[in-house]
């Protein structure tokens, strides 16, 4: 699939894809660290992965789990410390296709953060940073995705991109911020002509 043919997407916020060749390349792990360095620096941040796969937040056994269970298409489950909705795809009719990241995103409430983080959706026309371990042996993703601003790796990458420490998730965090400072430049920039 060529990331170029898909439309661009667009947030009232700073969106920032993180992408890699395959599963198992360390995103997450990426994420779990950088994440607690980026909200140290006062941003509110929301996070939106793909799954490949089907998954479950609830556990069997809970009340809402077997509410979801018996047929439920849709189930939101909220105390006064979070809220979670479920929506049961396989039962609507015609069982839509797997949703977008266009389709998800308007589900984020972006008048609580500065900045959503992507997940996967390698394919999606958004910024997006590479994870990148050269010892994989997999094609660097930056060489066909024009969306691609920088490539994170554990080892050295001939790239004319920022090539960032997979492991410093301080210099990726600072490149994060640098790169939502420029993006606002060019808004206000934008919104003066």
């Amino acid at each position: 699939m060529n990331p170029h043919n898909h439309p661009p997407i667009t947030c009232p916020v700073p969106i920032l894809g993180f992408c890699a060749y395959g599963s198992g390349i360390g995103k997450t792990t990426l994420l779990v660290s950088l994440i607690p360095v980026l909200t140290r620096r006062r941003l509110r941040i929301s996070v939106i992965k793909h799954a490949h796969h089907s998954f479950d937040i609830d556990h069997p056994g809970k009340d809402s789990y077997r509410l979801r269970e018996s047929g439920a298409v849709q189930m939101l489950l909220g105390s006064r410390h979070r809220w979670a909705l479920m929506t049961e795809l396989s039962r609507i009719p015609n069982n839509p296709p797997e949703p977008g990241l266009d389709e998800l995103l308007p589900h984020i409430d972006t008048s609580l953060i500065d900045l959503v983080i992507v997940e996967g959706f390698k394919h999606a026309a958004i910024p997006k940073i590479e994870v990148f371990r050269p010892s994989l042996n997999k094609p660097l993703l930056a060489n066909e995705d024009s969306h691609i601003i920088a490539i994170a790796s554990d080892g050295a990458v001939a790239s004319q991109l920022p090539v960032l420490n997979l492991n410093d998730a301080e210099e990726i965090a600072a490149f994060i911020l640098a790169w939502m400072q420029a993006q606002s430049a060019t808004a206000k920039q934008c919104s003066a002509l």
